[in-house]
C-alpha cells in the first residue's frame, strides 16, 4: 500500500489494527499519521522500542506521478510487525515494548512528530533496522550498526551590480562571485581520517540580455559529513569561505543553512546485543561489521533530541537491486523472517534476559 509521507493512512490504519489483534494497546494519528503499539511486561523493566518507517517514494514513470516503496519501508514495517506479533504471542518477563510505525521519513519529518508528540518518552532503548543495496550486504549478512552521516544545504543567494557589457568596470558580476565562491568550497579542507564532502550542486545567474552584467546569482551546496562535530566546523568553514569569496569581488551574500539529519550515535551496548543477535540467527559467516554510509536517516533524530536514548540501526542483506531509491528496486522477500529473527532476539535479550 505505497503511501507518500504523512499520508500513511491505510498503511496506518492497517498496522494498528493489526498490534491491536496481538494485544497492543494503540494509539494512532501520532504526529500525524503515526502508529504507536505498547506491550507491557510481567514486571517493571526498560522500555525498549522499535522503529519502522511507514512511507513510500514519489516517483515519475511513463510520464505518471506514483508512489512506489522504492527503499523497502514496507519491509520494515512488515518485519518490525511480525517482531511484535511474536514477542505478544511470547510475553515478555518485564519491561515494556513500544512499537513506532514512523511516517514521513523520506522528507525527514517524521522522526521529529514523534518526538514532539512524546512517543519515545518513556523509551531507554531504541532500533530501527533497513535494508541494504547488495553492494553493501547479501543475502545472509547483517550489521548491527549501519552508520549514516550528517547532512545538511546550504542556500546561497548572491547580490552584484548589472551593468552594461561594455561597461564591466561600472558593475559587479554575479557570475564572478559564484565562481569565487565555488573555487572557495573546493578548498575547503577537513581532517581526511573522518569521511566528509562539501560540494555545489545548484548554481543560476544571468539568462537575460547577453550584454548585460548580471546582478544576482543562486546557489546552493551540498554538506556531509560523518560525525556531528565535524558537520559543526565544516558548516562554519562554508559560510566563511562564501562570505569572503563574494566580498572579494564586492558582492553581497545571504546564506541560509538547512541542516538535515543528524550522523548516527550509537549505544555499544545495543550494539553488542545486536551483534550477538546476527550471530545467533546468521551464524558468524553472517556478522558484517558497522556500515559507513554517506546518507542520512532521519532516524538520528530520536537521539539527538533525546541523548540519553540507547540506540542502534540494523542493516539486513537480501540481495537488493538495482538500488534504494530505484523505482525497479527488488530484493529476496524471504531474506526479511532473518530481520524479524533479529530483532526477536534483541527484545529477548533486553527484555526477557535469562
Amino acid at each position: 500500500m505505497p503511501e507518500l509521507g504523512l499520508r500513511e493512512v491505510k498503511t496506518a490504519a492497517f498496522l494498528a489494527e493489526q498490534l491491536r489483534s496481538a494485544g497492543y494497546e494503540v494509539q494512532t494519528g501520532v504526529g500525524g499519521t503515526g502508529v504507536v503499539g505498547v506491550l507491557r511486561g510481567e514486571k517493571p523493566g526498560p522500555v525498549l522500542a522499535l522503529r519502522a518507517d511507514m512511507d513510500a517514494l514519489k516517483h515519475l514513470v511513463d510520464g505518471n506521478e506514483c508512489a512506489i516503496h522504492s527503499c523497502g519501508h514496507d519491509a520494515h514495517s512488515a518485519m518490525v510487525l511480525c517482531a511484535a506479533e511474536q514477542a505478544a504471542k511470547q510475553g515478555l518477563a518485564a519491561g515494556a515494548l513500544k512499537i513506532l510505525f514512523q511516517p514521513a521519513e523520506e522528507v525527514l519529518l517524521g522522526a521529529k512528530a514523534l518526538v514532539d508528540a512524546g512517543a519515545i518518552a518513556d523509551v531507554d532503548a531504541l532500533v530501527g533496522i533497513h535494508l541494504r543495496p547488495e553492494q553493501e550486504a547479501r543475502k545472509g549478512q547483517a550489521t548491527p550498526a549501519l552508520c549514516h552521516g550528517s547532512s545538511a544545504r546550504i542556500e546561497a543567494a548572491i547580490e552584484g551590480l548589472a551593468a552594461h557589457g561594455g561597461r564591466p568596470h561600472l558593475g559587479i558580476n554575479a557570475i564572478d562571485a559564484a565562481a569565487a565562491v565555488v573555487n572557495a568550497i573546493n578548498a575547503i579542507r577537513m581532517n581526511p581520517v573522518v569521511p566528509f564532502s562539501i560540494k555545489v550542486t545548484k548554481l543560476l545567474a544571468g539568462g537575460g540580455a547577453t550584454n548585460v552584467i548580471p546582478d544576482k546569482a543562486e546557489m546552493a551546496v551540498d554538506v556531509r559529513a560523518q560525525r556531528n562535530d565535524l558537520m559543526r566546523e565544516l558548516l562554519a568553514k562554508a559560510e566563511a569561505a562564501i562570505g569572503n569569496a563574494a566580498a572579494s569581488v564586492g558582492a553581497k551574500v545571504t546564506t541560509r543553512m538547512k541542516v538535515g539529519p543528524p550522523a548516527a550515535e550509537y549505544n555499544e551496548e545495543l550494539v553488542e546485543y545486536a551483534r550477538e543477535a546476527i550471530v545467533a540467527v546468521l551464524g558468524k559467516g553472517g556478522l558484517l561489521p558497522p556500515i559507513i554510509t554517506p546518507g542520512a536517516e532521519d532516524f538520528h533524530f530520536y537521539v539527538q533530541r533525546k541523548p540519553e536514548l540507547k540506540a542502534t540501526y540494523i542493516g539486513l542483506g537480501c540481495d537488493l537491486t538495482p538500488g534504494l531509491h530505484h523505482p525497479a528496486m527488488r530484493f529476496d522477500v524471504g531474506s526479511l523472517i532473518h530481520g524479524v529473527n533479529i530483532l526477536r532476539c534483541v527484545v529477548d535479550k533486553v527484555l526477557n534476559p535469562g
